[in-house]
C-alpha cells in the first residue's frame, strides 16, 4: 500500500502534509496564547482570572502541542491521534477560555476550525458528532462554572448558544464534505489504477511487438522505441538513454531520416525496404503523426520479411484456386488425349514402333494426370492416401519410365538398389511427383558447363527409415541459395516459377515424410526424401 495517498481516499493513510498543517495550527494557537499570557499584548485584554491557571494552561498546551507536532504525524494512528489531540484542544481552549475572561470570544472562535478539522479527518459521523458535542458541553460547562463560582460572567447565553450551533453545524458539515470527498477521491484512485493497468499493459504490448516503434520529435530525437525497434537500429540506436531514448535519428538510421523528413515535407514516400544495420532484416517503414497539431512522430517499421511472407500467403492463396480451376479444365483434353491413344491401340495398321510411341503418351497422360490431381488434392489440402511401396521396386520403374522421356540421350539417370527390399508408406502418386521433381530439377541445373548430367537415385535405409536419395555432379548450391530452396517463389532461373520444392515438401508433409538438401562434400548436390516405415500408421 502506498504511504502517501491522499488525505481523502483512504482516512488511515492520509498523507503527511494535511496531519502537518494541523499540528502547525495547534503551534500557532499555543503560540498565540503564549503572547497574550507572557507579552505586553495581554494588557489589552485586561488582567487575567487566574493567572496561576493562565500560565500552566499555556505551557502545558505549548508543550503538548510541540509533542503532537512531532508524533502526531504519524498515520499509522491517525484515528486516536486527531481525536486525542481534538481532545487537548477543547480541554486547553475551556481552561485558557476560564482563566482569560478577555479573550473568551476569539478562543472560541479558534477551536472552531479544531473542531471542523477533526471532523473532516475521522471517519465515523459518530466520532465527528462527538467531538462537537464534546466541544458544546466543556462551552457551557465553563460558562455555568464562571456563573456560580465567580459570580459575574462577561458573556450571555445567547453568545454561548451561537458558539454550541457553530460547532455542531461545522461538524456535520465537514465530516459530510470529508464522506463526499473520500468518495471522490476512491472513485479517482480506482479509475487512476485502472488507467495505470491499461498504460502498463499498452507498453508491455508495444514493447513486445514485433513491428518496430519508434517516437521521434521535431529535433529528430528518439524519445520511445521499443525491443522490436532496438534491435532494427542496432549500434547505431545507443544514446543518453535506455532503449535508445535521446539518440539521434540521423546517427542512428540516416536513411530513415532522410525518409521521415520527405514524409514531414510532404513529398513522395520511398516505399523501397531499406537495412538499418547489416546483420538486421530489411525493414517496411510507415510514418504517422501522434498529434494532429505536433511535430512528434511515430515511425512503424514492419519487417519486410514478414510482408513478403503475408503476400506470399496471398498469392498461393490465389494460386491454388487458380490451379484448382486450371486443373479442372485440362481433365479434359487430356481425357481426350488417353481416349484418342487408346482407339489407336486397337488399329489394326499401327506398327510395332508407333505403339510403343503410344503406349509412351498413354503413360505420360497417366502421369500427367496423377500430378494433376496432386495438385488438386494440394490446393484443397486433401489427405493423402498411403500404401505399401517397395522404393527398389519404385526406383527402378521410375528410372526405365524416365528414360524413355530423355530429351538429351548423353544424359544418364540410374537407380542404386540393393538387394533387399526397402519398404516404405506413402501415397505412390505422390512420391511419383516428388521424385520427378527432383530428378527435373537436377537435369536442369545439377550439371556442369560442357558436360552430361549424371542423376542417380538411391535407396537405403537410414537409422530405421526409408530412405531416398536424388543426387547429381553439378556445381552444387551455395548456402545463401540452399537456405531459401523451399520458399514458395523462390527460383534461380528465369523460365521456372519457383513452386516445384515448395509443392515436393507439401507433398512430403501430407505423407508425414521430410524433405531436405544436403551437400555432398566431394560436389554435387542431395535431395532427400525420409519416408515412414510400413508399420508407421499401424498401432503401437
Amino acid at each position: 500500500m502506498r504511504q502517501a495517498q491522499s488525505l481523502l481516499s483512504r482516512i488511515e493513510s492520509v498523507p503527511r502534509r494535511e496531519l502537518y498543517f494541523f499540528a502547525l495550527y495547534r503551534l500557532l494557537e499555543a503560540g498565540i496564547l503564549a503572547a497574550l499570557m507572557f507579552s505586553p499584548l495581554g494588557e489589552v485584554l485586561g488582567r487575567p482570572r487566574h493567572p496561576e491557571l493562565g500560565t500552566a494552561v499555556t505551557l502545558g498546551y505549548l508543550s503538548l502541542a510541540l509533542v503532537l507536532f512531532f508524533i502526531g504525524r504519524s498515520v499509522h494512528w491517525l484515528t486516536w491521534i486527531v481525536f486525542a489531540s481534538v481532545c487537548i484542544d477543547v480541554a486547553a481552549a475551556t481552561l485558557a477560555t476560564h482563566a482569560l475572561p478577555g479573550a473568551t470570544a476569539g478562543i472560541a472562535m479558534m477551536l472552531l476550525f479544531n473542531v471542523s478539522a477533526a471532523a473532516l479527518l475521522l471517519p465515523s459521523t459518530r466520532m465527528a458528532l462527538a467531538v462537537a458535542a464534546l466541544a458544546i458541553v466543556a462551552l457551557f460547562g465553563e460558562y455555568f462554572f464562571t456563573a456560580f463560582h465567580d459570580n459575574s460572567n462577561g458573556r450571555s447565553v445567547a453568545e454561548v448558544i451561537m458558539f454550541a450551533v457553530s460547532y455542531l453545524a461545522l461538524a456535520y458539515l465537514a465530516h459530510q464534505a470529508g464522506l463526499k470527498a473520500r468518495a471522490s477521491q476512491a472513485l479517482a484512485d480506482k479509475r487512476g489504477e485502472e488507467v495505470a493497468n491499461l498504460f502498463e499493459v499498452n507498453e508491455l504490448i508495444i514493447r513486445r511487438m514485433r513491428t518496430g516503434v519508434l517516437v521521434v520529435d521535431a529535433d529528430n530525437h528518439i524519445k520511445l522505441a521499443n525491443e522490436a525497434a532496438s534491435l532494427l537500429l542496432g549500434e547505431g540506436a545507443d544514446g543518453p538513454g535506455a532503449d535508445g531514448r535521446g539518440a539521434s535519428l540521423l546517427h542512428a538510421a540516416p536513411e530513415l531520416a532522410r525518409r521521415l523528413q520527405r514524409w514531414r515535407n510532404g513529398w513522395q514516400t520511398d516505399e523501397t525496404p531499406l537495412q538499418l544495420s547489416p546483420e538486421q532484416p530489411e525493414v517496411q517503414p510507415r510514418f504517422a503523426r501522434l498529434l494532429a497539431d505536433s511535430e512528434t512522430s511515430l515511425i512503424f517499421l514492419d519487417d519486410a520479411t514478414v510482408v513478403s511472407r503475408r503476400a506470399e500467403s496471398l498469392t498461393l492463396a490465389a494460386l491454388g484456386r487458380f490451379s484448382a480451376s486450371l486443373a479442372h479444365e485440362i481433365r479434359n483434353p487430356l481425357a481426350a488425349i488417353n481416349y484418342a491413344v487408346q482407339l489407336l491401340e486397337e488399329s489394326q495398321q499401327i506398327t510395332d514402333g508407333d505403339r510403343r510411341l503410344l503406349q509412351i503418351i498413354h503413360q505420360q497422360c497417366q502421369r500427367t494426370n496423377g500430378i494433376v490431381e496432386s495438385v488438386l488434392g494440394l490446393a484443397r489440402r486433401e489427405r493423402a492416401t498411403p500404401e505399401h511401396v517397395d522404393l527398389n521396386t519404385f526406383a527402378r520403374r521410375f528410372v526405365d519410365e524416365y528414360q524413355q522421356t530423355l530429351s538429351i540421350e548423353t544424359d544418364t539417370l540410374e537407380p542404386i538398389i540393393g538387394a533387399k527390399p526397402v519398404p516404405a508408406l506413402v501415397d505412390p502418386r505422390h512420391l511419383q511427383q516428388i521424385v520427378t521433381v527432383l530428378v527435373q530439377n537436377a537435369l536442369n541445373y545439377g550439371r556442369l558447363p560442357g558436360e552430361s548430367a549424371r542423376i542417380r537415385v538411391r535407396v537405403f535405409n537410414a537409422e530405421g527409415r526409408p530412405t531416398l536419395d536424388v543426387m547429381d555432379r553439378g556445381p552444387g548450391i551455395p548456402e545463401a541459395v540452399a537456405a531459401q530452396l523451399f520458399r514458395p517463389f523462390f527460383t534461380t532461373s528465369e523460365h521456372g516459377t519457383g513452386l516445384g520444392l515448395y509443392i515436393a515438401r507439401e507433398l512430403c508433409r501430407a505423407n508425414q515424410a521430410t524433405l531436405e538438401y544436403v551437400p555432398v562434400p566431394g560436389g554435387g548436390s542431395c535431395f532427400r526424401v525420409t519416408l515412414p516405415g510400413p508399420s508407421a500408421l499401424l498401432p503401437a
